[in-house]
């Protein structure tokens, strides 16, 4: 096709996980979805929306929503940019500061979709490989010169955490920009939010996706110094949050005890079902997030994710480096793991 860009034509777009019809039996393990639903408040909110909100144009700095998380969070709501899921973050940071001559930095494997954003914006990527444990090669990060630095904290897929002292030193010897990408944070023991205080090219950003149970609403944030997201409002989509994802976001980042005892009832599970695997000779990693890492014994990881595939459960298999033989495991019910266990078991 002669419509686009040499760069468009030559790079691989984002494959996003398997997604089975609607009302199907599948066990879907693959994309991180919270098993459990969203906030009643939530839902309630949904249910009473107006026709009055949908015939306007929302607010285009989703304020309502900015408002109820700087409640929640304890954080001033000119602090807060909205975005349509975390991944509209990701565009207006890229937008705003990658082009030709600038380099995007990150440690890899990690979330993909920082490489495909980077190619679009024909700008360089430089990808740093995590060692055995997943240990965060700081030094190279910063004598990689990034106009942008990506962490995923808790990273996916390894679901390992980040210590701040470590994202400390690298947000102090980086002149670019530093991105913690703290997707999976509920689930986690620590956040990097008091790194937004001390340094103004940080930005942490965070999801309604996996903590609140509302992936299928598409509603992400950023925390950032006033200064540096003024600078990316500049490239944000005139409306990018409609009216019903701000209001309903809003009743459910309200809701803090609901999203606590979820994310608390998948920690739960995740730690049994790390131990199941581990009776089975899987070799797990240490997980902050609501997902675990694991080898299967034999390491033949897709030959196992294709037969749960043919006996109706979904995982996650990355055919890349560092990833070949291992799945990745969403964490759902404990009905839902035992169903995994058993099959993997036979």
């Amino acid at each position: 096709m002669q419509f686009f860009r040499d760069r468009i034509n030559a790079m691989q777009g984002y494959k996003p996980g398997e997604q089975p019809p609607p009302g199907s039996n599948i066990i879907k393990l693959n994309t991180n979805e919270n098993p459990y639903p969203p906030s009643p408040a939530a839902l309630q909110v949904l249910q009473d929306l107006s026709g009055e909100l949908l015939r306007r144009y929302p607010d285009p700095t989703a304020k309502p929503f900015r408002e109820a998380a700087s409640k929640a969070l304890g954080i001033p709501a000119d602090w807060i940019l909205v975005g349509n899921g975390s991944d509209d973050l990701l565009t207006m940071i890229l937008r705003a500061c990658a082009e030709p001559g600038r380099r995007v930095v990150y440690p890899a494997p990690t979330y993909v979709l920082y490489r495909t954003l980077t190619q679009i914006q024909d700008a360089e990527f430089v990808e740093l490989p995590y060692g055995e444990e997943y240990d965060l090669p700081v030094e190279e990060l910063i004598a990689a010169n990034g106009a942008v630095t990506f962490i995923a904290s808790p990273n996916s897929p390894s679901g390992t955490l980040v210590p701040n002292a470590l994202l400390e030193k690298l947000a102090a010897g980086l002149s670019g920009l530093l991105v913690i990408d703290e997707a999976y944070v509920d689930f986690a023991e620590s956040d990097a939010l008091e790194l937004v205080e001390k340094y103004d090219n940080v930005i942490v950003l965070r999801t309604l996706s996996k903590g609140y149970s509302l992936a299928g609403l598409r509603l992400g944030f950023g925390i950032g110094n006033p200064a540096l997201l003024n600078g990316l409002m500049k490239v944000k989509d005139s409306y990018n949050v409609d009216a019903i994802a701000c209001a309903v976001g809003a009743a459910a980042i309200a809701d803090q005890p609901h999203k606590i005892a979820n994310a608390e009832k998948v920690k739960a599970s995740r730690a049994k079902l790390a131990e199941d695997l581990k009776q089975l000779g899987f070799q797990i990693g240490p997980s902050q997030a609501n997902f675990l890492l694991v080898r299967p014994p034999h390491g033949n990881a897709e030959e196992i994710y294709l037969k749960l595939k043919e006996q109706g459960i979904l995982v996650r298999y990355f055919n890349q480096p560092q990833l070949q033989d291992k799945l990745r495991i969403t964490v759902g019910t404990d009905v839902q793991n035992q169903k995994l266990v058993q099959l993997l078991s036979q």
